[in-house]
């Protein structure tokens, strides 16, 4: 017999948007469940690098963006809710880095006479030297120059983790989810066995609401994937690097942040231009070796000889654009009692949340009493792939 339970918002998707939407309501007196599939933060939020952004990056060619405008903010809610004094308590969370940097190699200075010029950045950054700069850069060899962000960088897994806790008996593992409805209207969604009823429901669950979208009938909204190569790299001899590295164009020639390894070692995850279109064209040797070359070029003094290396491919599940650019802040659809949305940055999962709660005050949906049972199947948290392709 299916079990019948009834809560205010159903959430599909326990990634970093998920999660911190249903912490917020949480607080906020509502009723919640949130419904995964497979782990915490499993498909995209614990492949991200962790990083805040504050815009800076999206204003490399010296012009103020549309990105840089919208994510201007998410710094210092995330330092808040960092420090338990925001919209959440995310003080149990590790955080990695106080900064992230802007790193030239020391060839190009005309690209940063732009974009020092830039609205998005004055008072955002500031020169660093000697002791000041990053443990991996402080070395005799290097030549160049090197900038601090107001942008942090934290350790996902523990992210993750506090989130989860702040979702107390709210999380429920689910394999099977189909559309509940009453006549032609959607009231709710079938998890395997219990039938749940919701006054909304969210789909927050990145690549996988393409395919919840398809069960219940709906074409709209259309995702698009966007697709990385990245580089992971461990060693004894790695020390912690958070930095994008200039390049000749828009986008970081590479973008590293350094990540703590289960054994003690620091693993360096490369992104930037270096994963994308033609790091996404290579096949893994081919993406290695590009890495390689790039590391014994940017950072010569680094011995590769005790190195590891691997690849992990990624989707980044966004709302379809014209021409897979990317979206300059979260997104959100609604049709009923059907939300469906993506934060496209692991920083915009504030804005994410806001949009939602928009919503809901909009609609008159406020919280009500709802009981939820405290036995339900939890879902396992997420492993970065560093602890499964570099054990």
């Amino acid at each position: 017999m299916p079990t019948a339970m009834s809560t205010d918002i159903l959430i599909v998707g326990a990634g970093v948007a998920g999660l911190w939407l249903n912490a917020r309501l949480r607080q906020l007196g509502y009723s919640t469940l949130l419904v995964e599939r497979a782990t915490l933060g499993g498909e995209q939020t614990i492949k991200s690098q962790g990083i805040i952004h504050g815009g800076t990056k999206y204003a490399l060619h010296g012009a103020l963006s549309g990105a840089s405008e919208a994510i201007s903010d998410m710094p210092r809610r995330w330092r808040e809710a960092l420090a338990g004094t925001g919209e959440l308590d995310l003080s149990a969370t590790r955080l990695l880095s106080e900064a992230h940097y802007l790193w030239s190699p020391g060839t190009l200075a005309g690209n940063l006479t732009s974009f020092f010029a830039s609205k998005a950045v004055r008072g955002r950054v500031d020169q660093v030297k000697g002791e000041q700069l990053p443990p991996a850069l402080q070395d005799r060899a290097f030549k160049g120059k090197v900038y601090r962000l107001a942008e942090l960088v934290v350790d996902v897994p523990s992210l993750l983790s506090n989130l989860a806790h702040l979702a107390g008996d709210s999380l429920l593992a689910g394999e099977r989810i189909s559309p509940l409805r009453e006549g032609d209207e959607l009231v709710g969604l079938q998890v395997d066995d219990r039938a749940i009823k919701a006054q909304r429901i969210v789909l927050s669950a990145g690549a996988g609401s393409e395919q919840l979208l398809r069960e219940l009938g709906l074409q709209q909204p259309s995702m698009q994937r966007r697709p990385l190569h990245m580089v992971m790299v461990k060693g004894p001899n790695l020390k912690p690097l958070y930095a994008h590295c200039l390049g000749g164009g828009p986008k970081p020639r590479i973008t590293v942040t350094s990540h703590p390894a289960a054994d003690g070692q620091w693993v360096w995850y490369l992104g930037g231009d270096l994963a994308e279109a033609e790091g996404v064209a290579r096949e893994q040797a081919a993406q290695i070796a590009a890495a390689q070359k790039e590391i014994a070029h940017l950072l010569p003094w680094v011995d590769q000889a005790p190195l590891r290396w691997a690849t992990l491919r990624v989707d980044r599940a966004e709302p379809a654009q014209s021409g897979l650019v990317r979206p300059d802040n979260a997104f959100l659809a609604e049709q009923q009692r059907l939300l469906v949305g993506w934060p496209t940055k692991l920083a915009l999962a504030p804005d994410f949340s806001d949009r939602v709660l928009a919503s809901l005050r909009r609609d008159g949906i406020a919280p009500s009493a709802h009981e939820v049972p405290a036995d339900l199947p939890r879902p396992a948290a997420g492993v970065p792939a560093w602890e499964q392709l570099l054990p």
